[in-house]
Formats: C-alpha cells, sequence, structure tokens
C-alpha cells in the first residue's frame, strides 16, 4: 500500500474510473492519504462521482510516470468520521480554500479488497494486494 500510494504522490494526477450504469466515466483525480493503515481518497458528495461511488463501490484508479504505470482495482468504502475527513486535509491544505472537514461536503473513501498492478514496457507486471 506505501509503494501504491507514494506512486500516485509522486505522479501527481491519476484517473479514477467508475460506473455509471453501463457507461464507465473516469476523472482526474489527486489525493492519495494514509489513515489508519487504510488509503484514502477524496470528493465532495454533491459530484457526480460521489452518487457513482455509492451506486457501486466497484472502481479502478490508474496513474503514469517515468515510464511506468500502475492499476489498482478496487471497492470504495466511505468513512464519514471527522477525523478521516480532517486527516486528509491535513495531507493537502490547498483543498482547505475548497473543502472543510464538518462542511457536510467533503467525502473520504478507503480501498478495501485493493488489487495494485505495477506496469512498465520493460519488466514484468508486479501485483500487490492490500
Amino acid at each position: 500500500m506505501e509503494r501504491a500510494t507514494q506512486f500516485l504522490k509522486e505522479a501527481g494526477v491519476y484517473y479514477l474510473a467508475t460506473a455509471e450504469g453501463d457507461q464507465p466515466r473516469v476523472r482526474p483525480f489527486g489525493t492519495a492519504n494514509i489513515f489508519e493503515g487504510k488509503l484514502y481518497i477524496q470528493t465532495g458528495k454533491v459530484k457526480e462521482v460521489s452518487k457513482q461511488i455509492h451506486a457501486n463501490p466497484k472502481a479502478e484508479i490508474c496513474a503514469f510516470k517515468d515510464g511506468k504505470w500502475l492499476r489498482i482495482a478496487c471497492e470504495l468504502v466511505e468513512d464519514d468520521r471527522p477525523e478521516a475527513r480532517a486527516s486528509m486535509l491535513d495531507a493537502y491544505p490547498e483543498l482547505k480554500g475548497m473543502y472543510a472537514a464538518d462542511d457536510g461536503n467533503t467525502e473520504v473513501f478507503y480501498l478495501k479488497n485493493a488489487t495494485a498492478t505495477f506496469s512498465s514496457f520493460t519488466a514484468a507486471p508486479e501485483v500487490e494486494k492490500f
């Protein structure tokens, strides 16, 4: 999990894929934070991505950097505790202009049953589960 988190942070931007009915939806994200031994991401409850995750928590993350890429297949589980939201905002203080831990909009999810696959064109894939 630490390796995947580091990769996401170094990539800066990763892409989160969800489903809306039978239509895949992909959008850029940039938060990755370990809290209480779990990898978390953050969004806003008013966004369509939040509705998609609540309807179908299966998701995939993809990031690319330095000729290598990471895919993480997982389930996203909401953690509605203020401590989890505050931890994310402390890790990304630039978000505090748009979000607050108690604003009723900030939402964090942790990755459950995650399979991270590290790939490149020059080496065999490496798989980690967390």
